[in-house]
């Protein structure tokens, strides 16, 4: 992991890696959601409304795993220190909650025929949308960490890790709880879902999250951009005062 810590190594790498996951990611996406919305059957139970899933469900994934890789990157920022981490933590932000909105926004229309409301107050929607507010928190806090103390302080990482709290409450609401929402159909080792609904998720998730690495490449290389514009903004500031 060290091996990335140098800014000039990784925009060498995310240069040709960010473009390659995004343009991969896209392809296979639209042709995992082509393949579920018009080729896969319809579920015998919920009829059409089925296809919802295979924007849904990866979106639900992509919302947790935003906010697991701002833990990550957090961790590594407290412990090791390292010079990229705070970048990658503020790169999976706006990824993480644009998916994990996504994710509320297909649920609803899903919920609609389903159940026959827009919303319900179920642990796995409610701490799905607490997750929504964490990223807009986290957001708040990051801009005003950097806006006030030059970006030094912890506190985006601290709340990072302790939000982190929230992803095993998401995934373990329909267990834990009376839910309405149905239980996991993936679980390790087996799933429940026929394979003729299954290979069209697997593979939009895949391409969905080429995308979703793809976007926090190339948001971690325009931080990057705009923090060696300011320090050089800096130098050439602090070079005047000299000189004057």
């Amino acid at each position: 992991m060290h091996g990335f810590a140098n800014p000039a190594r990784f925009l060498r790498i995310a240069r040709w890696l960010m473009p390659l996951c995004i343009g991969l990611g896209l392809a296979v996406a639209a042709l995992a959601l082509g393949w579920g919305l018009f080729f896969a059957p319809a579920e015998k139970l919920q009829g059409e409304t089925v296809r919802i899933m295979y924007l849904h469900v990866p979106s639900a994934w992509l919302g947790m795993a935003g906010w697991m890789a701002i833990a990550g990157a957090s961790f590594a920022e407290l412990v090791w220190r390292h010079p990229l981490a705070a970048i990658a933590a503020r790169a999976s932000a706006v990824p993480g909650a644009v998916f994990t909105a996504v994710c509320l926004l297909t649920g609803s229309l899903w919920g609609r025929p389903a159940w026959g409301t827009w919303w319900v107050w179920d642990g796995r929607l409610t701490s799905m949308l607490v997750l929504l507010f964490l990223y807009f928190g986290w957001m708040a806090l990051a801009q005003a960490s950097e806006s006030a103390e030059g970006g030094q302080s912890k506190a985006p990482a601290i709340f990072g890790l302790v939000g982190a709290v929230n992803i095993p409450i998401i995934h373990y609401s329909v267990i834990w709880w009376n839910a309405q929402h149905q239980p996991p159909s993936i679980t390790a080792g087996k799933s429940a879902i026929a394979g003729a609904f299954l290979w069209p998720l697997l593979l939009a998730t895949l391409g969905l999250t080429l995308v979703f690495a793809g976007c926090v490449l190339a948001r971690m290389r325009a931080l990057l951009a705009e923090q060696q514009a300011q320090a050089r903004l800096r130098r050439r500031a602090l070079a005047e005062v000299e000189a004057f």
